[in-house]
C-alpha cells in the first residue's frame, strides 16, 4: 500500500499519461509519444473511475504532520476533484471551441514531439496515421453529447471547421512536418511512412470537418452565452475562489478608462498629434520600430528574455540552473492566434519554448508589443514560474508539478510579470510601454466582454462605449478592435474565444489583481522583500487563489 503523497502522486502520473498520452507528451513523460488514448465515452468513464480511485487513496493513507505531505494532498485533492466535476457534468462531450479543444490539441501535440533522431520520426508517422481513430473517438464523444442535447454555439462550430480545413488543406502544417529534415536523419522507408502518415491526418482533419459541418452544426444553438449558473461554475474551476462577477465588471470598466488614460500619455510621447490607431499602424510599419526578418525578430525576443533573465537572477528571483535558456519559435500554420508557451519535459531535454503566430506581412516583424508579450509567455512569466515548480521536486509531488494548473494564478502571474518588469525599468522606450499598456487594455476588454455577455448585462450608462447598450458580438468585436487596438481578424477571433471559453478570459486580471493585492498586505510583514514574496509565489507551484492567500500570508 502507498503510505505517501508523493509516492501516490506518481503513481497516479503514470496512469493518467497512459489514459492520455497527449497529456503525456504535454507534460513530458515518455513512453506515450505514439499514442492517442481513447477519445470515445469510454475513455473518459475510464479517467474518472481514475480520478475516483486516486481520491480514495488520498482518504486512506495514514495521518502525517510533515507540510509537504498536507500540502501535497491538499493540492492532489482539489485538482481531482475539479477533473472529475467536468466529467460528471459531461464536459468532454462537449469540449469544443476554437481556442482548447482537442480541435487543436490534436494538431498541437506535434509541436512538443521531439524531432531529432529516426526514434521520434517514427513516433510521429505513428501518431500521423493513426489521427483517424483519436477523431473517430472525439466524434463518438460529440454525439453522445448531441443524443443528450449538450451542444455548443454556431459560432464555435464554424470556427473549429475553419481551423479543421486548414489543417486538412495545401498549406497544412502537417505538410512542413519534414521540411529541412535531411537525408542523414531518417531512411526512405521512413520518408515515405510520415509522408503516407500526412496524408491519413489530413484525411482525418477533412472527416472531422466534414462531420462538424454536416451533422453537428445543425445541432449547435444559436446563443453564444452561457448564463449565470455555467459561468459561475467556470470560473470556480479557474480561479478556485468565489467571485462577484457585476462587481468584477464594473471594476474592470474603470480599469479600461485608466488604462485609456494612460495610453493616451503614452501615445504622446511617440507622436504628439497621431490617435491610437494611427499610433498602432506606424509602430507596426515603420522602419524604426519593427524587426525587418524572422530570424531578426526571433533574435531579439530570445535576447530580451536572456537579458532580464541574467539581471534579475538572484536578485529578484532564484532562476534554477535548467530553466536558464527559453526558445523562441514561430508557430506553424494552423496554430490559435497569438502567442504560446510549452513547458519543458519532465527530464527538461525538451526546454520551455514561446511560439509567435507569424504575421500576415511577413515583410515587418512588429516589436512594440511582443516585447510584452515575451515577458509574459516567457521570463519571467510563464517559462519562470512553470520552470520554478518543475525544479521543485523535493516539495511539489510530481502530480504538482506536472499535471495541475489554474488560470487564475498562472495567468495572473504571467499578467503581473508584464507590470513588474515596467516597474523594474525593463520597459525602457515609449513604444514598449504603449505595447504593455495595449496588452493591459485588452486584458481588462476581456473581462468586461466576458461577464457582460455571457451574464447578459448592459453597458454602464456612465460610460463612453455604447452607453446602456446590450452586448452583442458585434459590439465586442468593435470594443477590442477600437479600445485592445487589434485587427478586425483578430478581434473576431478573440470574441470567439471568449465565448467557447466562458470565465478563463477573466483569469488574467482577476488572478493579476489578486497577486497584487497580496503583495500590498505581505508588504507590511517582517519577512517581506520583493525577492522572498516572489520565492512564496513561486514555491508555491500551481494552486487555487484561495490557497495562494493562506499560503502567503496565513489563514484567518
Amino acid at each position: 500500500m502507498t503510505n505517501n503523497i508523493f509516492l501516490l502522486a506518481d503513481r497516479y502520473v503514470d496512469e493518467l499519461a497512459a489514459l492520455q498520452p497527449m497529456l503525456a507528451t504535454q507534460m513530458g513523460v515518455p513512453g506515450f509519444d505514439g499514442q492517442w488514448g481513447t477519445q470515445d465515452p469510454s475513455g473518459w468513464q475510464d479517467l474518472g473511475a481514475l480520478f475516483k480511485r486516486t481520491l480514495s487513496a488520498i482518504e486512506a493513507l495514514p495521518p502525517s504532520e510533515l507540510h509537504r505531505e498536507q500540502f501535497g494532498r491538499r493540492v492532489l485533492k482539489d485538482h481531482l476533484s475539479g477533473r472529475l466535476d467536468r466529467i460528471e457534468h459531461d464536459h468532454p462531450l462537449q469540449d469544443l471551441n476554437n481556442i482548447a479543444s482537442p480541435v487543436q490539441g490534436f494538431r498541437e501535440t506535434f509541436d512538443l514531439m521531439p524531432k531529432v533522431g529516426a526514434d521520434d520520426w517514427e513516433l510521429i508517422a505513428s501518431r500521423l496515421s493513426s489521427l483517424h481513430e483519436a477523431v473517430a473517438g472525439y466524434i463518438e464523444s460529440l454525439s453522445e453529447g448531441r443524443r443528450r442535447g449538450l451542444v455548443v454555439a454556431r459560432r464555435q462550430v464554424e470556427a473549429c471547421v475553419e481551423q479543421c480545413r486548414v489543417n486538412s488543406g495545401p498549406g497544412s502544417f502537417f505538410y512542413q512536418l519534414l521540411a529541412g529534415v535531411s537525408d542523414t536523419q531518417m531512411s526512405d522507408a521512413l520518408r515515405s511512412e510520415v509522408d503516407t502518415g500526412t496524408a491519413a491526418a489530413c484525411s482525418a482533419y477533412t472527416h472531422l470537418a466534414n462531420y462538424l459541418e454536416s451533422e453537428y452544426l445543425s445541432d449547435s444553438v444559436e446563443a453564444d452565452g452561457v448564463g449565470l449558473e455555467r459561468y459561475r461554475t467556470a470560473s470556480r474551476h479557474f480561479l478556485l475562489t468565489e467571485v462577484d462577477h457585476e462587481a468584477v465588471y464594473h471594476w474592470a470598466w474603470q480599469e479600461v478608462a485608466a488604462l485609456r488614460k494612460q495610453m493616451t500619455e503614452a501615445g504622446r510621447q511617440i507622436d504628439p498629434v497621431l490617435g491610437f490607431q494611427e499610433i498602432v499602424q506606424l509602430l507596426k510599419t515603420g522602419a524604426d520600430y519593427v524587426a525587418s526578418s524572422e530570424a531578426e525578430f526571433l533574435s531579439q525576443m530570445r535576447q530580451c528574455q536572456m537579458d532580464a533573465l541574467n539581471q534579475l537572477n538572484g536578485t529578484v528571483f532564484d532562476v534554477p540552473l535548467p530553466i536558464n535558456q527559453i526558445d523562441v519559435q514561430i508557430a506553424p500554420p494552423g496554430a490559435t492566434l497569438g502567442a504560446y508557451y510549452i513547458q519543458p519535459s519532465e527530464d527538461f531535454s525538451r526546454a520551455g519554448s514561446v511560439w509567435y503566430a507569424k504575421p500576415t506581412d511577413t515583410s515587418v516583424y512588429p516589436l512594440f508589443d511582443e516585447v510584452t508579450t515575451a515577458y509574459h509567455e516567457g521570463f519571467p512569466g510563464h517559462h519562470l514560474q512553470i520552470g520554478v515548480q518543475m525544479c521543485l521536486g523535493d516539495e511539489l509531488t510530481r502530480a504538482h508539478r506536472l499535471a495541475v494548473w489554474y488560470d487564475g494564478y498562472g495567468e495572473g502571474w504571467a499578467l503581473y510579470a508584464e507590470r513588474l518588469m515596467d516597474e523594474l525599468g525593463f520597459i525602457d522606450r515609449p513604444e514598449y510601454r504603449f505595447g504593455l499598456l495595449c496588452s493591459q487594455l485588452m486584458r481588462a476588454c476581456r473581462v468586461v466582454i466576458d461577464i457582460g455577455m455571457h451574464l447578459g448585462l448592459t453597458i454602464p450608462e456612465d460610460v463612453v462605449f455604447h452607453p446602456s447598450e446590450t452586448w452583442t458580438f458585434d459590439l465586442a468585436v468593435e470594443m477590442l478592435r477600437d479600445y485592445g487596438l487589434m485587427s478586425p481578424v483578430d478581434a473576431r477571433s478573440e470574441v470567439t474565444r471568449y465565448l467557447g471559453w466562458p470565465a478563463q478570459a477573466i483569469s488574467y486580471k482577476v488572478g493579476e489583481k489578486f497577486i497584487l493585492d497580496l503583495r500590498a498586505q505581505a508588504e507590511h510583514e517582517t519577512w517581506f522583500t520583493l525577492k522572498e514574496f516572489h520565492r512564496r509565489i513561486l514555491s508555491s507551484g500551481p494552486v487555487g487563489l484561495d490557497h495562494l492567500k493562506e499560503l502567503i500570508l496565513g489563514s484567518d
